[in-house]
């Protein structure tokens, strides 16, 4: 028996082109091909973005403590800056000529009288000129009583300020706030002066500052600029002169000499005829006062 092939049976398959498969889109990753390291999510339409609140947290509180160390840091700064205008060097030896209202005056040094004799001062209080031989002791002391004058002025003579005030124009609260400048502070001393022209004036050797109050910054710049400035050229026409003549002199009490809690009486009523005149007439020469070299009029 034979058979007959059907027309159909062993004839290859054709293809049809038309059901090839399209080419993948490069922009179109495969769904089981892997993130690339660092790559950068994309957030869906309609999706949230996630803020990072901790490190703007972070941020923030470092701003706010840079900002509060500003406050805190700045002003000290500055005040720093500005007290170090004060402080006397070689470049500039008298920094008080900057300090409105400062009188100066460049007086000879180491002219001593005693104590029975008083001197004719040109300033009230005096700030330079002939001085008693034995000095007010000056480390940081309030008198409640006026000093003599010719005791306080070698005080000067030492490199100490002397802050005097009126004791009847003076504001209570000046009062205390000056005592606060000068307790415990070395080289300095205070006390009434009956008669003062302002509630306030502060002296140092060849200096003064006459003043109404006790928060006015003059004070405290004429400290800086004039306790113990040994610096020379403070004085024209003096450049080999220190603006205070006794460079190194102490402040403390003499034994037996000066007793800071009962000292010498403020002179008071009218000049003798035989008070000592401002050139040094009937003074006599500084003595060693510190074991060291006796110190000579100055100029």
């Amino acid at each position: 028996m034979s058979y007959q092939s059907r027309p159909n049976e062993h004839r290859p398959q054709q293809t049809n082109s038309s059901q090839k498969t399209p080419p993948r889109s490069p922009d179109k990753p495969r769904k089981d091909q892997k993130r690339r390291s660092g790559s950068v999510p994309v957030v869906k339409a309609g999706g949230k973005r996630q803020l990072p609140w901790l490190t703007i947290g972070a941020v923030a509180v470092v701003a706010v403590i840079i900002a509060a160390l500003a406050v805190y840091l700045v002003p000290k700064f500055q005040s720093k800056q500005e007290a170090q205008k004060w402080v006397p060097t070689a470049s500039n030896p008298d920094p008080s000529k900057d300090i409105a209202g400062v009188t100066k005056v460049y007086y000879p040094a180491g002219q001593h009288v005693t104590a029975a004799q008083r001197v004719a001062y040109d300033q009230s209080p005096p700030f330079g000129g002939p001085h008693d031989q034995v000095w007010a002791t000056c480390t940081g002391i309030v008198y409640p009583k006026p000093l003599r004058s010719e005791n306080a002025v070698h005080a000067l003579e030492h490199g100490s300020i002397w802050i005097t005030y009126n004791p009847d124009s003076i504001k209570p609260g000046d009062l205390d706030a000056l005592k606060q400048k000068v307790t415990g502070q070395q080289y300095t001393l205070m006390s009434p002066y009956p008669g003062l022209s302002s509630p306030i004036s502060v002296q140092s050797w060849g200096h003064q500052l006459k003043l109404d109050s006790a928060s006015d910054q003059r004070i405290d710049h004429f400290i800086t600029a004039l306790r113990r400035n040994s610096q020379k050229g403070s004085y024209s026409g003096h450049p080999d002169v220190t603006t205070y003549p006794e460079v190194g002199a102490e402040c403390a009490a003499i034994p037996g000499a000066f007793d800071p809690s009962n000292p010498p009486a403020a002179d008071s009523g009218p000049l003798p005829k035989d008070a000592v005149p401002m050139n040094g007439t009937g003074t006599t020469a500084a003595t060693d006062e510190n074991g060291a070299a006796a110190p000579t009029p100055a100029g």
